[in-house]
């Protein structure tokens, strides 16, 4: 995303169900990337919207009773009161019965039809409804669909097909020579697992005999056009293809952001068509992961699916944004958890943040009478504000790396840690030691630094919490508390001394217990029992030294965690404290590691840790457990895990 011009699309969701937290999740982050690049400066386009044809629309109008247009201006409604709800400020929302979007799906499949594209064949094979996917004998697992395991129809029809196998050599090469096209990494791996198979042509059409609500072809008006086809054409309908070349030439190619249960549709058809086309690629197709009950992906049909209306009646918007942000690494698969959300919330925005804001209004109110004092002209200097400084510029230049990098959660996480920081420079500066003194100019500069470095963070953090940071810069007694400059993000001495601040209160009051209802921390499923190797008999020479016992292993837990944030331990060289979540739980650890890893090297990542440990102290500091690692001469290396795995999963 570092180009001026940045085009994010999120999918267009299937109108037939309300709004999730998949769906929320996939639009507040495309809502955060866009405020984001808005913040750093750069042209932003934002696109979402809703997919309104197929079978599953159809046959739940016609159990409703009433015709699919009148059923999908209803449900369409969930979604863009869930989106003003969310915050969410797009550009564009785009539904594909709109007469702009269905002009160009049919102007595009004649254009393919005319230039021998498209032709047609007799179709025997299997269907799913409820993906609305043909499938061959192959492709079935176990006799069902292979995607969502439900019971396939066989079907034996006319239809037309796209000519998409001419383009798996092209595309293998395409994707093999542009690594930023598909990521993270291991998705354009899964992409490429799957074109290492004879790439079929693609059915695109649906006969009216058994289904009506679609795009008719243009140039057969017995069939309508498969919903794959027709809803990928969104990401250049909605931007002038084809209506305005000037406006098309400067939004595409597009960052598209999807689920990644919609990978090859994004990442096969999608390039194929737009090959065909003449059309230039997208610049990425991101995918994200699942948000998982315990280990299981949420599903209606489970009943474990999380309602994003819910959560915001409780907790407010704009801490369950942060929530989805700062909890998922992108890409990766994520836990949700009601009780999850609450420790974050208590430790991230109640304890850091909030308290934070808290006891500078109300220093400044006490010591300064309501306003803020005015720092020396030295005070960034040297010293304790000048690494409060520090960390502010590198908080600043991380969470614009994130954005560009999709790797947001390191961004968030960097800003939290200035915002800790900020708190530590309060308790080594002491201002209630400093108000005793005759000289108030050191406890004015402290207030003020403290003040400043508030006002980067919120700045920061407007992205995700737009009303919370706005109430927070307004607290300090800026003039324009909505609007963030992005180079005041790199200077100091920003805020205007003598500003009226405001009252101190809780920005983030705690939670002190889940609602009655809130589901326990899910327990990760145990191993699978392996059969255990006889005791010695009688008599028998024992196990030579340093050889253990199948029991004395199966005492020892090993856990995936995610590393959410790290820092030296100071007065020290070999030591980082880890902050890492496992699961849902929340654990401080301490490694001597700092002399193989810088800190920011270590935010996201999946390592293993020994989760049974009796805590102990290192320096002074807790360790809640051990990291694994390996090493060999001066070499050290900390035992990840590779691919798609959440945090908390037992190590077998």
């Amino acid at each position: 995303m570092s180009a001026e011009s940045v085009y994010l699309t999120t999918p267009i969701y299937y109108v037939n169900d309300k709004p999730h937290i998949g769906h929320a999740y996939t639009t507040v982050l495309a809502d955060v990337l866009a405020r984001g690049a808005r913040l750093f400066g750069r042209d932003t386009w934002f696109l979402t919207g809703t997919d309104e044809h197929g079978q599953k629309v159809q046959e739940a109008a016609q159990k409703l009773g009433v015709e699919p247009q009148a059923h999908v201006d209803e449900t369409v409604q969930r979604f863009l009161e869930a989106w003003e709800r969310l915050e969410i400020q797009y550009d564009d929302f785009i539904r594909t019965t709109e007469p702009r979007h269905k002009v160009i799906v049919q102007e595009i499949l004649q254009d393919l039809y005319d230039r021998g594209e498209i032709y047609r064949d007799e179709y025997d094979g299997w269907y799913c409804v409820a993906d609305e996917r043909f499938f061959t004998d192959k492709d079935l697992e176990e006799g069902r669909c292979p995607l969502c395991s439900r019971e396939v129809q066989r079907v034996r029809e006319a239809n037309y097909f796209f000519k998409m196998s001419r383009y798996q050599d092209w595309l293998v090469e395409y994707i093999r020579e542009h690594p930023e096209f598909i990521q993270p990494d291991f998705r354009r791996n899964e992409t490429l697992g799957f074109l290492r198979k004879p790439l079929q042509d693609l059915c695109i059409s649906r006969p009216k005999s058994r289904l009506t609500w679609g795009i008719e072809l243009p140039f057969d008006a017995d069939y309508v056009i498969y919903v794959w086809f027709d809803a990928l054409v969104n990401y250049i309908s909605a931007v002038g293809y084809r209506r305005d070349e000037a406006a098309f030439a400067k939004r595409w190619p597009a960052i598209h952001l999807i689920g990644k249960d919609i990978l090859t549709t994004h990442t096969v058809y999608w390039p194929c068509m737009l090959k065909a086309l003449g059309v230039p690629m997208p610049k990425t197709v991101f995918a994200h992961g699942w948000w998982l009950s315990g280990t299981t992906k949420m599903s209606k049909s489970l009943g474990n699916v999380v309602n994003p209306m819910d959560m915001m009646e409780r907790y407010g918007v704009d801490a369950f944004r942060y929530f989805l942000m700062a909890e998922m690494v992108m890409g990766q698969d994520a836990t949700f958890t009601e009780n999850a959300f609450i420790r974050r919330y208590n430790a991230d925005l109640a304890n850091d943040l909030g308290n934070l804001l808290n006891r500078v209004l109300s220093m400044v109110g006490k010591y300064c009478g309501g306003r803020l004092p005015a720092p020396a002209p030295d005070a960034w200097e040297e010293g304790a504000p000048a690494e409060l400084k520090a960390r502010l510029l590198e908080a600043v230049e991380v969470f614009k790396e994130s954005l560009d990098t999709f790797t947001l959660h390191a961004g968030v996480a960097r800003v939290m840690e200035a915002v800790r920081a900020t708190n530590r420079f309060i308790e080594l500066q002491q201002p209630w030691s400093q108000a005793r003194a005759a000289d108030p100019a050191p406890l004015h500069s402290t207030l003020y630094a403290a003040a400043e470095a508030l006002r980067v963070c919120a700045g920061l953090l407007m992205p995700l919490m737009p009303a919370k940071m706005t109430e927070l810069r307004l607290a300090l007694g800026m003039e324009n508390p909505m609007t963030v400059k992005p180079e005041d993000l790199l200077k100091m001495n920003v805020l205007k001394p003598g500003a009226e601040v405001g009252q101190p209160g809780a920005l983030f009051p705690r939670i002190e217990a889940p609602v009655p209802g809130a589901e326990a921390t899910p327990t990760p499923p145990a191993a699978a029992p392996a059969a255990k190797p006889e005791a010695p008999k009688p008599g028998t020479i024992g196990h030579p030294e340093g050889v253990i016992t199948y029991e004395d292993f199966e005492k020892v837990q090993l856990r995936t965690a995610k590393v959410m944030s790290a820092e030296a331990v100071e007065g020290t060289v070999k030591l980082l404290k880890l902050n890492v979540l496992m699961g849902d739980e929340r654990r401080q650890l301490v490694a001597g590691i700092a002399l193989y890893y810088k800190p920011e090297e270590l935010i996201g990542k999946t390592v293993v840790v020994v989760s049974n440990l009796v805590p102990i102290k290192l320096r002074g500091v807790e360790s809640q457990g051990m990291l694994l690692a390996a090493s060999k001469g001066e070499r050290l290396r900390l035992v990840t895990v590779d691919g798609d795995l959440s945090s908390g999963a037992v190590v077998k």
